[in-house]
């Protein structure tokens, strides 16, 4: 069985480079596509302070409002405002992204963090420092749609998962700040006010740099702004390449303006392979958040004192070595992503947190029956195993199988639904672990985590599909074999693309 000419000889696929190695791109070779990445990601930065310093700031909170130190209910709304607010923004990112682009889209966000990080800082009563919490959560909410995306249309192929990687290192990269920043101003008179205005200060630099990049070139090409396009993807590519860049993304525009101009949102339930697409990026990014990373994140300081550690400056310091640990580990799953491939590194990265989450129950467990601090220190132990396991495959992985699995018609709409989905599990988690701690202990709760981390690993194994070094043409391939059967004409392209 032999590829297709056509498909071989498309840019960025793995029988394109096989015939002009000397086009391959390398992650350090073009520093305008890893600036690019990085100004991107400044949004992945301000999920990520954001979830980390709430953290913090919420010891903090529950000294200045004893109505929040009263109430869990208080205590998990202000942290999960925040979230039910990047559920409305991710579920209208997707149509902004589509609609304005992806670049107007950050910008926006941009403008709504800012006011919600003035009106947090200012709060005089927990209920306006609630409504700060709902605006940061709508700018995050379409950020976390658009930095992704952004990335993955202007990164090559071959190069596409590492540098969507570094949205998610901007996350953890953010969640470590936070952490610095929480214990920077342990001793400074309204603590709390200043850990959460700061988090303005990432999103107007952001806001500025962003000013000065430009558009998606797909999404250019999609609205027929053809030399705006060929501006930007002349710095990407060598001349070598560009040429065929150029008349490729050409040809590929005129055919998904022909499809987009009669999408709709329920479309994406009618196509059998996007249907098939959704259900796997949506499931990725539900499990992402059901096997715990955001309680961990989100109550590391609160985790940390129920395992005997009652400092709140020590529960800090303790939350920071986590964070680090967070960040070095999504160093390393950028090197993996686009080595050893999506699926083996997610799988690798589950088994390992069913074990942590195992180590974590049993931790608690012991400690209620024993005033021994050995428990207290496992306890801690497990939470830098969970970090250390998940950080390099379930943190990069979803966000990146999801920047690349849907048809560009399809990409904003998908990516908005996705991302709502992952949203709405965060919700879920983050209103409900305190009280479900309460209820069955903090033990229990981390064994029902490793359930769902089993379940997780399932999926992953029977419906997850390797995508590495596949071009966005040949992903679309996987849906449509899975979707009305292999064809034999392409059965050996996937399998040179995932091998590259």
């Amino acid at each position: 069985m032999t590829v297709p000419i056509a498909m071989q000889s498309t840019p960025g696929s793995s029988g394109y480079l096989d015939m002009h190695p000397d086009r391959k791109m390398s992650f350090f070779k073009n520093p305008y596509i890893l600036g690019l990445a990085a100004v991107a990601g400044i949004g992945g930065l301000l999920f990520g302070y954001d979830t980390g310093v709430i953290s913090g700031a919420l010891l903090y909170i529950k000294d200045d409002f004893e109505e929040v130190r009263n109430s869990n209910f208080l205590q998990e709304t202000i942290v999960s405002m925040a979230i039910a607010g990047a559920i409305v923004g991710a579920a209208f990112g997707g149509w902004i992204n589509d609609a304005y682009g992806r670049k107007k889209a950050t910008l926006l966000a941009d403008v709504i963090f800012i006011l919600g990080a003035i009106l947090m800082a200012a709060a005089p009563d927990p209920y306006v420092l609630i409504a700060g919490r709902l605006l940061v959560g709508l700018g995050v909410g379409i950020a976390s749609v658009t930095a992704p995306v952004y990335i993955a249309e202007a990164a090559p192929s071959e190069i596409r998962g590492s540098l969507v990687s570094t949205n998610v290192l901007m996350i953890t990269g953010g969640q470590f700040i936070s952490y610095l920043v929480n214990l920077a101003f342990t001793e400074v008179p309204g603590t709390w006010r200043w850990m959460l205005g700061v988090s303005g200060v990432p999103a107007l630099i952001q806001f500025v740099l962003m000013l000065f990049l430009p558009e998606s070139p797909r999404w250019l090409f999609l609205k027929n702004r053809k030399n705006e396009a060929v501006d930007v993807i002349s710095k990407i590519y060598d001349l070598s390449r560009l040429e065929d860049e150029i008349d490729f993304l050409t040809a590929q525009s005129e055919q998904e303006r022909q499809r987009r101009s009669s999408i709709k949102f329920w479309h994406v339930f009618r196509s059998k392979e996007t249907r098939l697409a959704f259900l796997v990026g949506g499931g990725l990014l539900a499990f992402q958040q059901f096997v715990g990373i955001n309680t961990v994140m989100y109550y590391s300081p609160t985790i940390v004192q129920m395992a005997g550690f009652h400092a709140n400056r020590l529960a800090l310091i303790l939350s920071l070595i986590v964070a680090g640990m967070n960040a070095v580990g999504t160093i390393l799953g950028i090197y993996l992503i686009d080595n050893t491939g999506r699926k083996k590194l997610a799988l690798c990265s589950l088994g390992g947190v069913i074990v942590s989450l195992i180590i974590l129950w049993l931790a608690f467990y012991k400690q209620q029956s024993s005033t021994n601090e050995v428990y207290g220190w496992l306890a801690v132990i497990g939470l830098g195993l969970y970090i250390g396991f998940f950080s390099p495959g379930m943190g990069p992985v979803p966000w990146t199988i999801n920047s690349e699995i849907y048809p560009e018609e399809y990409r904003g709409i998908c990516g908005g639904m996705a991302a709502t989905v992952c949203w709405i599990s965060n919700l879920i988690v983050s209103e409900s672990f305190l009280s479900l701690a309460d209820g069955i202990g903090i033990g229990s709760s981390f064994l029902i985590l490793a359930g769902i981390a089993v379940v997780a690993f399932l999926f992953v194994l029977l419906y997850v599909p390797e995508t590495q070094g596949l071009t966005f043409d040949e992903v679309e391939i996987i849906w449509r074999e899975r979707a009305w059967g292999k064809n034999p004409n392409t059965e050996n392209l996937l399998e040179q693309g995932s091998q590259s």
